[in-house]
């Protein structure tokens, strides 16, 4: 059996991520492994509640102590699977404004752009030595 094709393409990204549970006054923190239109998944350091809603801020990390602006995301938890030394969560995008979206497209676009950069650097000439 073939896997159902995905709403929106994912792309790798190790992001610093905070997600703070609605109605909580924890803080959970982590990294991002993948992101999309839809929704992100993330490494983090406790569990979070399956259908609980969530405020996400995601930063990408350029060096040691240096982030970019936070795109923050409403979003809720769709899974949360215990990894023994921290848990991993799959939230989904849910009623982003329209600035949000824009924000998010921004930095999906940049994303793209980077793997699209990346293949065409890896293609070559097909000569694995580069001779």
């Amino acid at each position: 059996m073939s896997r159902p094709e995905r709403e929106f393409p994912r792309y790798a990204l190790e992001a610093a991520v905070e997600i703070r549970p609605h109605g909580t006054g924890s803080m959970r923190r982590g990294r991002t492994s993948n992101l999309s239109r839809g929704g992100l998944c993330a490494l983090v350091d406790a569990a979070i509640p399956v259908g609980r809603t969530v405020d996400a801020q995601i930063a990408l990390v350029f060096s040691e102590g240096s982030t970019s602006e936070p795109l923050a995301l409403p979003a809720r938890v769709v899974w949360c699977t215990d990894l023994g030394n921290g848990h991993q969560v799959g939230l989904a995008f849910q009623g982003l404004v329209a600035g949000q979206r824009e924000y998010l497209e921004l930095f999906l676009r940049f994303l793209e752009e980077g793997a699209q950069a990346r293949r065409v650097a890896g293609a070559g000439n097909g000569d694995p030595f580069g001779t």
